[in-house]
């Protein structure tokens, strides 16, 4: 099996790929940045240094001699870059694509309708496939973490709306199930985390973890908006629906496929603690003079 991973210098692609490693898979990573791939996985993994922003020819090539793609694309030009990936990846003879996507598909929401474009231009291409389609990662809640240490509050435009955020292990060992076995082939498998939860009821789980009262601040779409252009519009369309309460989708799909439950926010909280807080702050811990 030779599976080619892309984004593995990133949060999901690099978890992907640290397991891929573990299993004693030697997987190919295409990357900008060959140094960091280095620093990162050393000599575990073959590097082709490229762009998925690059023309279809140069990702014929980039993608000749593996088996399966893991594809994960961003930006305002998702669906197109997509296409092109899809199409590159038929004529190089790769047999499986799978597509980190989002279940905001089935809804339209946000970035939705990039992904469902992907997603149509995969399936146009003929390979065999699968999507992931993921709620929003638990590591958005880093973008708290500067407030958070400085005020002790959390600003969301969200209200009192809910969803189930999904913790990126989660994800990357969904992704590690579809790029070694047939199970998921021709599959769009939806993963959240066990629960919807509020950005309130986060902020509660976070400051139990450091010790400390952290309040949450209700904002309108204008004050928690920070540009005009796609991609913050995309956001401010996600919070408006989490705000409306429909986004509060749990599926199973974690359970069924891995045989264990998904992570919980609580776990992801004391794996990034100090994110949040100075070590030294920490409940149990002594300030350091």
């Amino acid at each position: 099996m030779k599976l080619l991973i892309t984004g593995a210098t990133g949060n999901i692609g690099s978890l992907v790929t640290h397991r891929l490693i573990e299993r004693g898979i030697r997987p190919c990573i295409l990357v900008r940045d060959e140094a960091r791939a280095h620093a990162l996985f050393g000599d575990a993994v073959d590097i082709r240094v490229g762009d998925l922003s690059a023309s279809q020819r140069s990702l014929t090539a980039a993608f000749a001699g593996m088996d399966t793609l893991f594809l994960l694309n961003s930006g305002l030009d998702l669906g197109a870059r997509d296409r092109v990936a899809a199409l590159a990846a038929k004529k190089a003879g790769v047999s499986h694509l799978v597509k980190l996507s989002t279940l905001d598909v089935l809804s339209g929401v946000g970035t939705g309708p990039w992904h469902a474009q992907g997603e149509t231009a995969v399936r146009e291409s003929g390979l065999d496939h699968t999507f992931i389609r993921c709620a929003g990662f638990m590591s958005n809640a880093l973008f708290w973490a500067q407030a958070i240490k400085a005020e002790r509050v959390l600003r969301s435009a969200t209200g009192e709306g809910k969803i189930a955020f999904i913790h990126p292990a989660d994800i990357a060992d969904i992704a590690l199930h579809a790029l070694t076995t047939r199970d998921l082939r021709g599959e769009a498998v939806v993963i959240t985390g066990p629960r919807a939860l509020s950005y309130a009821e986060m902020a509660d789980v976070i400051g139990a973890a450091i010790g400390k009262r952290i309040r949450f601040v209700p904002i309108s779409d204008g004050e928690a908006s920070f540009g005009s252009d796609a991609y913050a519009a995309a956001l401010t369309d996600i919070w408006r629906a989490i705000r409306e309460g429909r986004v509060t989708t749990v599926t199973d799909e974690v359970q069924r496929i891995l045989g264990r439950e998904p992570y919980s926010f609580n776990q992801w909280v004391s794996e990034n603690i100090n994110e949040f807080a100075a070590p030294g702050r920490l409940p149990g811990k002594r300030a350091q003079s």
